[in-house]
């Protein structure tokens, strides 16, 4: 068998009725997948070789997954379900804006860290913007939203005071702000992603004090200009 990342991703499933085998089964797929994009790349990294790098046959491999795009489905799945554990605990134990912000941000990071290689072998893929990959396509829709709904937490946990309309736009902003942090983490070759951490630790307390000057009297007309900026170009 070819080498598989150093952390196994679990996939989580809502599926009450799918067997125990059935589990085994698909999970084998996506273990065998991502050791495979993890040495060959995305590309190169074929579905049949997939099915034979998980022991089924290739109908089996296309029955639970239709396309690699799935697979790679799975993959933002799995660890959006594992990002929200981790951030769990800063969720239920800090209130400040900037501890929630940076104790989610971080999560992520500690949580894709065993992907680090992986996850740059397909990027390219994932940058282009017709590709279903892409964070902001279509079929990334259901964890897009719940990525931004975990930044809702953090926002509606939070000590800050916001105005109306910059708070109900401030989670989807958040997770933009996460989509930067998980560009600058794909390019970051330092050890365990020390920079990222460090750019996380830097950036949050300049975001804690831009918003909380967003009250003050003579900042309020320029914020509202940003919103219906937002509000304009969002589709």
């Amino acid at each position: 068998m070819s080498e598989v990342p150093a952390a196994r991703l679990v996939i989580v499933t809502d599926s009450p009725a799918r067997s125990p085998k059935a589990e085994q089964t698909r999970q084998a797929i996506i273990d065998a997948a991502m050791g495979l994009f993890r040495i060959r790349g995305y590309d190169k990294a074929t579905m049949r070789a997939i099915a034979d790098e998980a022991g089924v046959s290739i109908g089996n491999a296309y029955y639970y997954f239709s396309s690699k795009e799935h697979l790679i489905q799975a993959y933002y799945d799995g660890i959006n379900a594992e990002h929200a554990a981790a951030a769990a605990p800063a969720l239920e134990n800090a209130t400040t804006f900037a501890d929630r912000l940076t104790g989610v941000l971080l999560a992520w990071v500690d949580v894709a860290e065993p992907y680090h290689e992986f996850a740059g072998k397909f990027f390219k893929n994932a940058a282009e913007p017709s590709s279903p990959l892409s964070p902001f396509s279509t079929e990334s829709e259901t964890t897009r939203l719940a990525a931004i709904d975990l930044h809702r937490r953090v926002v509606e946990g939070s000590d800050i005071k916001l105005a109306k309309a910059l708070r109900a736009e401030l989670p989807e902003l958040l997770w933009l702000v996460q989509m930067g942090v998980v560009l600058f983490w794909v390019h970051d070759s330092s050890e365990g992603q020390q920079r990222t951490r460090a750019l996380v630790q830097q950036a949050v307390p300049i975001i804690d004090r831009a918003l909380r000057l967003t009250r003050l009297p003579g900042v309020r007309g320029l914020v509202d200009d940003v919103i219906g900026l937002i509000r304009a170009i969002k589709p």
